[in-house]
């Protein structure tokens, strides 16, 4: 049964990937640089786990997607632009001699650090004892806080408006996005309910471990192509904006409904890697050497060793896979 389960999950997470491509392209006409595919999704995970009473795996899969993410997309960037002819890409030959993914330093000061301040606010209102864990106006907070990331992101990135068509398809398509959203996002939760039972897992274990990683793929495939077409710093920074809303909009449900920090040790150390990758993201673009920005090879390497740390201290300090809620409580 806990194969079948797996299935669903797969299913489910594709269904809903789709589900938010297909809700995104209206929006990419009025803002091409902020693509909601992992994003919605995310909110639509936190809105289906917070409605099933599974408020750990919304949380799971908002921490882990966070962590993951940005490794990911680096390393999945780096390698698809090593191919010899990347259209559109100046200095393209040069940037491979010298094993560098070239990036507009606009991505630090633009996504990064605006992403980073949104952790920052993250931990103050979830970490201190006297207010720890999510109430409903911590999410009202988050929520106002990424209206303001996407203000000046887009004031400060505003490009020349261009005119807009839109079509009886792409809005039929739209809708019907939103509906394999809510569909996939659900059945997402559901399985990995199912999973982590089966396992002896904690909830949010299981949306940290299992849910996480499945939904990253698409976006591997998304970072890989876009990056092979000559959109280079757009394959890197998306990332950003995706979480930036995992981090903010994913949380109003889970913050509506309440949910206490069960451990302490498991989300302390989890916050903390969710603010050392965008810091690592942004010191690598903004000091990569020779009056260049991007990243080198030795930062994909460092991207995954850190990622690597991570899982050494969740595995053998923090311990949390055992039966129920896990150590540190």
């Amino acid at each position: 049964m806990t194969l079948v389960w797996v299935g669903v999950l797969l299913v489910a997470l594709l269904a809903a990937h789709w589900g938010a491509e297909q809700f995104s392209s209206p929006l990419k006409k009025l803002r091409k640089q902020w693509g909601f595919s992992v994003a919605a999704g995310g909110a639509f995970v936190g809105l289906s786990s917070a409605l099933r009473g599974s408020a750990d795996i919304g949380l799971g899969v908002t921490l882990g997607s966070n962590i993951l993410a940005i490794p990911l997309m680096v390393t999945a960037a780096y390698l698809a632009t090593r191919k010899a002819d990347i259209p559109d890409h100046q200095g393209h030959e040069r940037h491979r001699r010298e094993h560098l993914l070239a990036v507009d330093p606009s991505a630090v000061t633009v996504q990064a650090l605006p992403y980073l301040a949104i952790v920052a606010l993250f931990a103050i209102l979830t970490l201190p004892a006297p207010w720890r864990g999510l109430q409903s106006v911590d999410g009202w907070i988050m929520l106002g806080a990424y209206a303001v990331y996407l203000a000046q992101a887009l004031i400060r990135g505003r490009e020349k408006g261009e005119k807009v068509e839109w079509q009886t398809k792409e809005v039929l398509l739209a809708t019907g996005g939103v509906a394999a959203l809510a569909v996939g996002t659900y059945f997402a939760v559901r399985a990995t309910e199912n999973i982590a039972t089966a396992f002896g897992l904690s909830k949010i274990v299981a949306g940290l471990f299992i849910t996480t990683p499945v939904a990253a793929l698409p976006e591997v495939f998304a970072t890989w192509n876009v990056t092979r077409s000559g959109q280079v710093t757009s394959g890197v920074t998306s990332v950003m904006g995706d979480h930036a809303v995992t981090l903010t909009i994913a949380l109003l449900p889970l913050a509506l409904v309440g949910m206490p920090v069960s451990n302490l040790l498991l989300f302390s150390v989890n916050v903390a890697f969710v603010a050392l990758m965008p810091i690592l993201y942004a010191a690598f673009i903004h000091w990569s050497g020779r009056g260049e920005h991007g990243f080198r090879r030795w930062h994909v390497f460092a991207f995954i060793g850190t990622y690597a740390l991570y899982m050494l201290l969740i595995i053998f300090w923090v311990q949390p896979f055992g039966g129920g809620q896990g150590g540190g409580q």
